[in-house]
This record gives structure tokens, sequence and C-alpha cells, in this order.
């Protein structure tokens, strides 16, 4: 697909940390996409590694490319496809590493296009991931953000997500994770949509944004995505998960084990569900969600009293940054409340 769907326009943004073993796949994959992608933002958080030299050799190469009318040495694959627009390449390097939510607000502000693609840099795309999932955005205007079916790298057998899932403990889940991908032939609607590959749409992004953030800063890393998921289900927006549209995750991480993660990683994870429950929780849901959720709040603190008790230093960043959670959940709650009032005036 050579043309823009309307005419709408497509950044993709990536934030890497220590990411040379895997950004040029990420960038290959990028640039053979067959919808035109207008820019691609990286946002290096100080990588140690050499990765941000890896962009600019990418970028450089490619550029060359891109002036020999798109093509390699006769003989070589070719990387981009004929007719598409060369896209901006623009990276930002952070003299610390900012966290996840941080850098994606930082690569937000420094695009203006339609949609926006939120990508990890373990992750690689179907040439025809972006256009499939714009093209299903495009014929709702209700559906703010988008995923297609993510695969394990090291086996696209496996499913990595399908989307977002929450239950009523407010416990949130990757749809489908390590299930076999036959299993999810069929296209909808989902709760939400994983940050490894979510494509949201400028609309979105300014309307459910707060305070000028989409991501909450306050989060750092984990957990941002299930929060954007929720406020964007609180004001009236739809999540779609398109089954073919493919990519394939390293996601190395989550299947290494828990007593892997760095200590700093577990409390982030870990209390970045209560700012998530403190902001976006309805008054009127608040008791039913507490009643349902304590026999697994008693099992889990009891476990983690037992096993992880330098887990609970991490009520010291929730504690420390309460009078900002506060505003948000005022700002949420408010709008949440307004949106009401109107669809009951309409008699919706």
């Amino acid at each position: 697909m050579n043309n823009y769907i309307n005419n709408k326009t497509v950044s993709v943004h990536i934030v890497t940390y220590n990411s040379a073993d895997d950004i040029a796949d990420c960038l290959t994959a990028v640039y053979a996409q067959e919808y035109p992608v207008e820019q691609i933002v990286v946002v290096d958080n100080a990588s140690a590694d050499g990765c941000a030299d890896k962009v600019k050799a990418f970028s450089d190469t490619l550029a060359g490319q891109a002036h020999s009318s798109h093509q390699q040495e006769a003989g070589a694959e070719e990387t981009l496809k004929p007719g598409v627009p060369f896209p901006l390449m623009t990276l930002l390097q952070n003299p610390a590493n900012t966290g996840f939510a941080p850098a994606h607000n930082q690569a937000i502000a420094a695009t203006d296009t339609d949609y926006v693609l939120v990508l990890n840099p373990d992750l690689t795309l179907e040439p025809d991931y972006i256009s499939r999932l714009i093209a299903r955005m495009e014929a709702d205007p209700r559906i703010g953000s988008a995923t297609g079916k993510l695969l394990l790298k090291a086996d696209h057998s496996l499913v990595d997500s399908t989307g977002l899932r929450m239950n009523r403990a407010r416990r949130a889940f990757d749809r489908g994770a390590g299930e076999p991908a036959a299993q999810w032939p069929e296209s909808g609607i989902v709760f939400g949509v994983s940050g490894a590959a979510a494509m949201y749409s400028r609309r979105m992004i300014e309307d459910i944004s707060v305070n000028g953030e989409f991501f909450d800063a306050d989060f750092f890393a984990y957990k941002e995505d299930v929060d954007v998921a929720w406020r964007a289900e609180l004001f009236g927006w739809l999540a779609y998960y398109d089954a073919e549209a493919v990519g394939y995750h390293e996601r190395g991480w989550k299947t290494s084990g828990r007593d892997s993660k760095p200590m700093f990683i577990r409390r982030i994870s870990y209390i970045n569900r209560y700012k998530m429950i403190y902001k976006n929780e309805p008054s009127h849901t608040l008791f039913s969600t507490l009643l349902y959720s304590l026999p697994y709040e008693v099992a889990a603190h009891g476990y983690m009293l037992l096993k992880e008790p330098k887990l609970i230093k991490a009520w010291g960043s929730f504690f420390a940054q309460r009078r900002n959670l506060k505003e948000k959940r005022k700002y949420i709650q408010a709008k949440v409340k307004s949106l009401r009032a109107g669809k009951t005036s309409h008699g919706i």
C-alpha cells in the first residue's frame, strides 16, 4: 500500500535502553512497512552499549540508499519499498534513563502525526502491520488504539499478546500469553493494547492526556499501557485487536523468571498497580472492587511479607507522589462524571 489512507500520517516511536542487539532488526522492519511512515523517533535513555551509535549508523546507511532510488546494489535484498516516502529519522539522546513513560511522552511531543505507533526495540513487524491497523481505526472513529497478534520471536506458534484484559481485582494480563497462536484468529474489541506495539490515534492522545502527559510520567515504566487503556475506556474510547496484523516480540524479561528481575523493577511493577487504581477507579465502584480483590490482596501481601519484604518500600514513591496522583484523579473523575452526565442528558 503506497498511498496514505485518507491522507493520514503516522510516526513510529521507539525508546531504547541498552538495545543495541535488537534495534537494527526493529528499524529494518519499520522501514519495510507498506504504509508510508512520516517520521521515526528513537529516544535513547543513556544506553551504555552503543545503541545510539547503531541508530545513527543505520540511519546514515538507509539515507544513502534513499538517495539512490531506494534500492540496494544488484543482487542484495531490498530494504526499502519502491515508491514509499523515506521517513525522517530523529534521534533524541537523554543524559540519564528517564524511563519508558517520560521518554515516550518526549517522542509524542516531537511529532504531530495523525497516528503514533509505540514500538519496543525488541519487536519486529510484518510489512502490513501499520496499514492494517490504520485501516481498521479509520473505519471506526471510536477506536483510539489498536494492536496486532504479537507472537514470541523464539516460537512463532505461541502468543505474546493479543491485547490487554483486566479482571475485577484490577489485575491486568496480556491476552493469550503463552497460548497457541491458532487459538486467537478472531479480531475484535479488547480492553486495551500492549505498549510493545501499540497504535494510538492523535485524537485519543490529546483527549485522554492529563496535564499534557499521555503516559503517566510518575510510572517510570511498567503498567503505563494498562493505565492508558483504563483511562481511555473511562473516556469512551475503544481498543481493537487485529488478528491479521502480526509482530514478533523478544520479551526476554517476562520469560526469565521473577527472581531475575532487579528489586527496583519489581517495586515499580508492584506499586504502579495501586497508582493506577487510585487515579482511575470511580468512586461508585471502589467498594465493590476492594471487596472483590480482598482475597488476592491478603494472599499477595502475605507472600510479599514472607518472601519479598523489601517490596514494601515501594509505597514510599506512592506517598511521595500522592499530591500529583490526587490531582490526576480529580481531573479524571471529573471528566468521567461530565461524560456520564452528558450521556444521561441525551438519553443514552
